[in-house]
């Protein structure tokens, strides 16, 4: 069965797809090794992480997607993957949709944004006509070379033109091969609860950090909502940044190693977290 196939399976099942946000190989270990069966692969946190760039729309299909695919080998669990704005018109779609399944993605994201786009959760968001972006998701769904690659259409046109609006490109792209609808950035719980109940297909709901747009809610909340799947997108990588300047600020300041930090795990437990036992069993074969 392929990771597409499972994720597939587990959105028809009657358990809450819950996928926090990975970075890199190592982010999406972890996410696997709490046990959690999906990855996202986070487009804010490959930016910052790959090139030190703000969510601003600056990395490029073959940076996002190089990423992707190192994610998709670290695990053996279902990765769903940002993919912008598809990186162009309806020609760049289809070598973007090919390209993330090539490189093990099961699912990816396409939204209405202009290029470059920015995070959904700050201001300053243009959208392009709704022809356009339903054009490119009935695209995304013919190019897919695997019938269950999960096309997911990605609207932030709420801040935009309205809730009204972003509901109909919503059903405008299910109408047309979307496989799940996302509706980013819900200002109020009102319009979280009322996404499922207004679109026809499974919905998809973004769980921000401290400072997003949309109201915080737990995972049963969403849950009874109705919502299919759940990412998370910033969880470890604004943990990461907070824990990282703390202790270089003490390390800097005191000249010792930070009194203030978490005991460090050991290296080979480090290790283990990076499957080295695996690695040792395939040594002693040699």
């Amino acid at each position: 069965m392929s990771q597409a196939t499972k994720l597939r399976r587990d959105i028809a099942s009657n358990k809450l797809v819950v996928a926090p946000g990975a970075y890199d190989a190592m982010t999406a270990k972890l996410v696997e090794k709490a046990g959690f069966g999906t990855v996202y692969m986070t487009g804010g946190g490959t930016a910052a992480s790959l090139f030190g760039f703000p969510d601003y729309g600056l990395t490029t299909m073959t940076e996002m997607c190089d990423n992707a695919g190192r994610i998709a080998s670290a695990v053996n669990v279902p990765v769903i993957a940002d993919a912008d704005t598809g990186f162009g018109n309806e020609l760049n779609v289809v070598r973007t949709v090919r390209a993330y399944e090539q490189r093990g993605v099961a699912a990816l994201h396409i939204e209405d944004q202009i290029i470059p786009k920015r995070c959904g959760h700050f201001e300053g968001k243009e959208i392009v006509p709704i022809e356009e972006f339903v054009s490119k998701i009935k695209t995304a769904v013919a190019a897919r070379q695997n019938p269950d690659t999960v096309i997911i259409a990605r609207t932030d046109a709420l801040a935009v033109t309205g809730f009204e609006d972003a509901v109909r490109r919503m059903n405008a792209c299910i109408a047309v091969g979307a496989d799940v609808a996302f509706l980013e950035a819900t200002q109020t719980l009102e319009q979280m609860t009322q996404v499922p109940r207004l679109i026809n297909a499974p919905c998809m709901l973004n769980i921000p950090p401290s400072g997003g747009k949309s109201p915080r809610v737990d995972l049963q909340q969403a849950e009874d909502m109705g919502y299919r799947i759940v990412i998370v997108p910033g969880l470890l990588s604004r943990h990461v940044l907070v824990c990282c300047q703390e202790v270089l600020q003490e390390l800097y300041e005191t000249r010792a190693y930070p009194k203030s930090a978490k005991e460090p795990v050991s290296m080979q437990a480090f290790a283990d977290c990076m499957d080295g036992s695996q690695w040792d069993q395939w040594r002693t074969k040699l």
